[in-house]
């Protein structure tokens, strides 16, 4: 296991910077999520890691040692790809094995640290078969265990899952979890599906435009968001953002609608209020947030109801419970309590707090 320290990180493309000046500690046996859209700058970090990228600026540091300037194979790390990147001509076992070939070590030993692996990842029944033999999610668990047998002090994961289907992710997302708690090692993992990013990470590392925005359990950045971006981006459907401004020591909503809150104690006078679609109810009787429009579009989930709301010129995405009697083009009443209710400045973006 190691520590990895990211110290004042930067990566350009010419003139162009990819990753603008970043900081990031990841503790010894952490399974760390960096997460944002494409381009964001997130990948690139990634492979300056591996020791796939040059390093224009700054320092990486793993287990106490500055690695700028080593091969990634001196890095003592393993990354499991977005393609999978095994050989179809080769068997299960001796991809797994693959990079073990040149490795000072016992047939026997090599063929231990396979035949373990093989079992971790349940692919024991699998070891003569080729790739084209193979699902999807076990061509990813092959690729997963040719980077188990070199015992990496961490694992770098990009986009890994990508190439899924949703059941498969799934699935897969449940496997990598169970390989971190058995096995204990630091994983850094790359994606831009913030369902992957919440359900795997000790700590998410929100990311836009080669900065990082945001670093915090998923539980922090879906609860305390710092800022707009990260408040839609995480959480999902994502956050309803309405329009307000300050009048009288309260807000009054641009699109009409009660809202009984405090205006916050700075900021601009144009403010957006956010909440949630899983806190604002269709039906709801009460609510420092209380709105009415049109259906404009209905979601059946099973147990819940996405209902899209058309209030005015805004649309709002809000929750039934249960099964939903009302149609499409019916008036309804949507509400949300205080303590649901976020607030961000509208010209800088940035939160001011819960209402």
């Amino acid at each position: 296991m190691a520590k990895i320290e990211i110290e004042s990180l930067v990566k350009r493309y010419g003139k162009v910077p990819a990753v603008k000046g970043i900081d990031l500690s990841i503790g010894d046996g952490e399974f760390v999520v960096l997460v944002g859209p494409s381009g964001c700058g997130k990948s690139t970090t990634l492979r300056m890691v591996a020791g796939l990228e040059d390093i224009s600026e700054g320092a990486i540091t793993i287990d106490g040692k500055v690695v700028n300037d080593e091969a990634p194979k001196q890095r003592n790390i393993a990354m499991v790809f977005q393609n999978y990147a095994i050989y179809p001509h080769l068997t299960v076992a001796q991809n797994i094995g693959f990079g073990l070939y040149t490795a000072r070590m016992s047939k026997d030993e090599k063929n231990k640290r396979i035949l373990d692996a093989a079992k971790t990842l349940g692919l024991e029944a699998l070891l003569e078969r080729r790739p084209s033999e193979l699902s999807g999610g076990q061509r990813q668990r092959v690729a997963i265990g040719r980077a188990m047998v070199r015992d990496p002090v961490a694992f770098l994961f990009d986009e890994p899952l990508s190439n899924l289907d949703a059941q498969l992710r799934a699935q897969m997302r449940i496997e990598i979890k169970r390989l971190h708690q058995r096995l204990g090692t630091t994983i850094v993992y790359v994606t831009h599906d913030q369902i992957e990013a919440m359900t795997l990470a000790d700590r998410i590392v929100m990311m836009r435009d080669g900065n990082i925005l945001q670093v915090g359990t998923p539980s922090e950045l879906y609860e305390s968001p710092v800022d707009v971006f990260t408040a839609r981006f995480i959480g999902s459907p994502g956050m309803n953002l309405l329009q307000a401004n300050r009048n009288n020591g309260g807000l009054t909503l641009a699109s009409g609608g009660a809202l009984n809150v405090r205006a916050p104690g700075s900021g601009s006078d144009d403010i957006l209020v956010g909440v949630r679609p899983h806190d604002l109810i269709v039906g709801a009787e009460s609510g420092a947030l209380r709105l009415s429009g049109q259906i404009a579009a209905i979601e059946p989930l099973g147990p819940e109801t996405l209902v899209h709301v058309m209030v005015g010129d805004a649309e709002v995405t809000a929750t039934a419970p249960g099964k939903l009697t009302a149609r499409v083009g019916d008036t309804v009443e949507v509400s949300a309590g205080e303590g649901n209710l976020y607030l961000f400045d509208r010209l800088t973006e940035l939160a001011l707090g819960r209402a």
